[in-house]
């Protein structure tokens, strides 16, 4: 053969997996990702390991191979063989789109990959009379008299990824296969829009039925079905607006919060869902039974309700939501504590005292309960027997788990199978992740984290707590999202890997454990850089209030986030996460969806979400946070560093902290207010008229120490604020503290007929002898308590 070029296999040595470049983008001639071909290709072995060909196609080009030697001079073939054959095999290249100028779905492609200089002057002296046989471009044909003309013509644009030269670019071949990470180790993965303008979409969900129909639950109350094209009918699934209590208020943690589908679905319709109701000054979580319509598949028969389980809520906040069944069949609830902030209620908290439902993760029995008890306590709950628990207790000691998932197992060895991982939100300092399991104890309020909250608590040698697998501080996030391990057949390189967010920051991160030494590497996960996510209908942005994870019924993975965490804005969207690394095989991960009866119109699915074309990924880390976890048991990992994010801090439905938020009309801001000037600031979710007295006094806000707080005291600041009536001075922080602000009046003693408190007399602006477990509140009203 020629000399000059390079041999049919100088790929296999240089195929080593390292540290992908910036300017690595394999793509194929189908616009997807390379992947491995199921079994060794026989013609084009040098792509083997890996490539854009199945054994199917590596035949064809076999055939094409053999009907151009049929062709060819025998003298000329015999010169030119080798020649062909790496033409030909450049359809199997990882960079076969970069080769044909096939990056972009609207260009032409080209016939001929595209050919470094100096190889297509060395081909064009022996071989040229090669490409009449290979590609049908007269244009080149008519070139082949003219060297310079000849070369320049099968030249690339970018000479990165010209023929033979790519298969030693040592920024194309290093870690070729493998999940991109940038230099600071963020891995670098793309989404997919799957649906938009969702109010708030809490849940997504599948019914393990066949249908491959996904269900995206938004927090005002519906539930919307979508079929596997991604069209959504016209009819929500579900629609129990009217009894879900929640609000426009950005940050409100009541509403619809859950949905799970039986097991057994196929065959019994029925459905379990998880949101808050209230009448009055009272609320309380509810967990109802639903059954799909007997003649629409797609909608469920609303009369069919039957409540399962209420517990009252004593706050707003820390509501839980998540409802799952395991492979036990059981179905799982995860409740809050209940609210407010550091757990109040009782000598230890909710979420210590096991003769509370509020602060653990019940485990109930639904199966068979057409008779008899709606539901039933499955033998093995951990404290069944106990006089002084409830048995449907599985796990306590947890603050407000905001997503959880069991591992479906590797899909071939079924390792993991059946874990479960949760995301617990913090209360001043950590965000954690648990692995969940029966009659443990999760720590809180004694433990956030690795860190002691309640020292006395945290000091009782009885507490036998468990330590989070892995948390976080408040510099990378302030309120979880958990999320799901990987478990699905379109991106092989994820599997393992637990995918998790940040509500918060908008931070996505992942979590993989090492098998060997059970210890869990973080890796923080940002959207690809460059050409990275350069792929047609893949995007590289989204939006930063991260709500929550599903998968779908193939076990691929998605996420949900809004630019407004308001139930009333339809700024929510549903993401695929996609890896443009490495894809399955063609045609290994192809579903059969049963089929769908459609009574509703279809609403076609349109994107509207674009690729931003930009240089680097999400900002790399600045400083390192070095921490120091307790001695313990359980393996425990390093925490990451912190990544600077624009999103604006507010929060998620299922959110945070019991201190509460600042109320107004959302999206406002306020004008600069007047000396004396109040504000009632509450947890998520509380109706206008009460929360924690703020004044404004010397230019700044401040809080109220209860010191002589009276009733005469809360009417003045009633009056304020357009109230007719006090109904209650509140004292002890009720409605949170406020700690991130100065105590700026104490021994408040009013008439009630003064215009502001600082008319009322007072120890001094910013002279006080409390603390802010002192806060002062009040409860207004519109009409007369006494009538």
């Amino acid at each position: 053969m020629a000399g000059g070029r390079a041999g049919p296999g100088a790929l296999l040595a240089l195929l080593a997996l390292r540290a992908l470049g910036a300017a690595a983008h394999p793509q194929c001639l189908d616009f997807r990702p390379p992947f491995r071909p199921p079994q060794p290709l026989r013609f084009c072995a040098q792509y083997s390991a890996f490539g854009c060909c199945t054994p199917e196609q590596d035949e064809a080009l076999a055939r094409r191979f053999g009907a151009l030697a049929a062709r060819v001079d025998a003298a000329e073939w015999a010169a030119c063989a080798g020649y062909a054959l790496d033409l030909l095999c450049q359809e199997c290249s990882p960079y076969a789109a970069h080769l044909y100028d096939a990056e972009d779905p609207s260009t032409p492609l080209r016939t001929v990959p595209g050919l470094c200089e100096d190889y297509c002057l060395d081909m064009w002296q022996t071989c040229r009379g090669l490409f009449r046989h290979l590609s049908p471009d007269r244009e080149l044909w008519a070139l082949e008299g003219n060297q310079a003309k000849f070369c320049r013509y099968l030249s690339l644009d970018d000479t990165d990824y010209c023929f033979p030269h790519l298969l030693v670019n040592e920024n194309l071949n290093s870690n070729l296969g493998r999940v991109v990470a940038d230099a600071k180790g963020c891995l670098q993965l793309c989404l997919e829009e799957v649906a938009n303008r969702l109010r708030n979409p809490v849940a997504m969900v599948h019914a393990r039925d066949g249908t491959h129909r996904f269900f995206v639950a938004e927090q005002v109350g519906l539930v919307w079905a979508y079929l596997p094209d991604r069209s959504r009918l016209e009819k929500p699934f579900l629609n129990i607006s009217r009894a879900v209590l929640t609000s426009p208020w950005e940050g409100d943690e009541r509403g619809f919060l859950g949905i799970a589908f039986h097991p057994s679905f196929r065959h019994n319709g029925k459905l379990y869902v998880y949101y808050s109701v209230g009448f009055g000054f009272d609320e309380w979580i509810r967990i109802s039974e639903f059954q799909v319509s007997a003649d629409d598949m797609n909608t469920v028969d609303h009369s069919s309700e039957r409540i399962i389980l209420e517990i009252e809520e004593p706050a707003s906040n820390h509501n839980g939501g998540q409802l799952l069944f395991g492979d036990d069949g059981y179905l799982y609830i995860f409740t809050g504590d209940g609210g407010m902030a550091g757990d109040p209620f009782g000598k230890f908290g909710n979420a210590q005292n096991k003769s509370a439902l509020l602060g653990k993760v019940l485990r109930i029995d639904v199966d068979r309960n057409e008779r008899g008890p709606l539901y039933r306590i499955p033998r093995d709950n951990p404290f069944v027997g106990d006089p002084a628990a409830r048995p449907e207790v599985y796990a306590l000691g947890v603050r407000n788990m905001w997503r959880c998932s069991f591992d479906r197992g590797d899909l071939t060895s079924g390792a993991g199978r059946g874990r479960l991982f949760c995301g617990d939100v913090g209360q001043n300092k950590f965000e954690e992740v648990d692995l969940v399991e029966r009659g443990r104890n999760y720590g809180w309020r004694a433990r956030e984290g690795f860190e002691c909250y309640d020292r006395k608590l945290c000091a009782n040698t009885s507490l036998d707590d468990v330590l989070p697998i892995f948390a976080y501080p408040h510099k990378l996030g302030k309120s979880v999202t958990g999320g799901y391990v990987y478990r699905g057949c379109e991106y092989p390189n994820l599997n393992g890997l637990y995918i998790f967010g940040d509500f918060m920051s908008g931070r996505l991160m992942s979590l993989r454990e090492n098998m060997e030494t059970g210890q869990w590497r973080y890796s923080e996960i940002c959207m690809g850089r460059g050409q990275t996510c350069a792929f047609p209908g893949l995007i590289n942005n989204y939006y930063p209030h991260i709500i929550s994870f599903a998968e779908d019924e193939a076990g691929e993975l998605y996420f949900m986030s809004t630019g407004v965490p308001s139930a009333t804005a339809a700024r929510g969207v549903v993401y695929k996460v996609i890896d443009p690394s490495r894809r399955a095989p063609p045609g290994k991960c192809r579903i059969q969806p049963a089929q769908v009866k459609v009574r509703s119109r279809l609403i076609q699915f349109v994107p509207k979400e674009k690729f931003i074309r930009r240089a680097e990924s999400t900002p790399p880390p600045t400083a390192r946070v070095p921490t120091q976890a307790p001695r313990r048991s359980r393996p425990t990992v390093a925490l990451p560093a912190p990544t600077p994010r624009p999103a604006r801090p507010t929060r998620r439905p299922g959110g945070r902290r019991g201190g509460g938020r600042r109320r107004g009309r959302p999206g406002t801001a306020d004008s600069t207010p007047s000396n004396g000037a109040v504000r009632l600031v509450r947890p998520a979710g509380l109706s206008a008229g009460r929360g924690r007295v703020e004044v404004f006094a010397g230019g700044r806000w401040g809080t109220v120490c209860d010191d002589a707080w009276d009733t005469k005291a809360a009417a003045v600041v009633c009056r304020q604020l357009g109230f007719a009536h006090a109904v209650r001075a509140t004292k002890r922080a009720q409605f949170g503290e406020g700690r991130a602000l100065p105590i700026l009046l104490d021994d408040v003693r009013c008439a009630g007929s003064e215009r502001n408190l600082l008319e009322c007399t007072h120890a001094g602006v910013g002279t006080h002898n409390c603390g802010h477990e002192e806060d002062a509140g009040v409860v207004c009203s519109h009409e007369d308590p006494d009538l």
